[in-house]
């Protein structure tokens, strides 16, 4: 009788020994890990200092541009490779959708909007530098289309550099905006690729499930 009690207990201690390993291996597999781990840091301030940077880049770069090169030929740089040619665009990004400069007006200050309210839950690093390229540039472009002329909302926006043909036939003529708008899409774009969310999480593919 003895011999039974002992076994039971030895095999309740045994299952009592057990259960801490399963309730740590749980915690830590790899398919339910991601709720267990601490979230990233906060990446507001990154976004927040690329942002200002990129439009204090592209309103001196016009500033210079406008008043170096108002009724003055292209200037050739590298060869030929790259100009420095004036052109007041009063449509989007690569010349693009001309005429239509109010309602691009808009849409950048929704853009605007947007990314400074999804700020707050930024927490991955790529995530960051693609908003705050695209926030930058868009911010840049906007001040054109509100200072400049012909009036509020509709000025048009200053471009000066062209790649290997002075006047865009080439490629459109752009400006520093457009370039950063450019950059942080590709890089928002690589990061949708990756699978990583601007929360810092990583979004997991589920399984397909099997037919019945």
């Amino acid at each position: 009788m003895s011999t039974d009690e002992d076994a039971g207990t030895g095999t309740g201690d045994a299952a009592t020994a057990d259960s801490p390993r399963t309730s740590e291996t749980s915690a830590t597999d790899p398919g339910t890990g991601d709720a267990a781990r601490p979230l990233p840091k906060r990446r507001v301030l990154l976004l927040a200092l690329i942002a200002p940077l990129v439009l204090a880049l592209d309103v001196v770069t016009k500033i210079v541009a406008v008043d170096a090169l108002e009724h003055e030929p292209p200037v050739e740089l590298f060869g030929g490779l790259l100009y420095l040619s004036l052109l007041r665009n009063p449509g989007a990004a690569w010349g693009m959708a001309e005429g239509a400069t109010v309602i691009l007006a808009l849409i950048a200050c929704g853009v605007v909007g947007f990314i400074i309210w999804i700020a707050r839950r930024l927490r991955s690093v790529g995530w960051a530098i693609g908003l705050g390229l695209v926030l930058g540039g868009a911010l840049g472009n906007l001040s054109d289309r509100i200072f400049r002329a012909p009036g509020p909302l509709r000025g048009h926006v200053v471009d000066f550099l062209s790649i290997v043909e002075p006047y865009g036939t080439f490629f459109p003529v752009f400006n520093v905006a457009d370039s950063a708008i450019s950059v942080g899409g590709v890089v928002i774009v690589l990061m949708a690729m990756l699978q990583r969310d601007y929360d810092g999480t990583r979004i997991e593919k589920k399984p397909a499930r099997k037919a019945a």
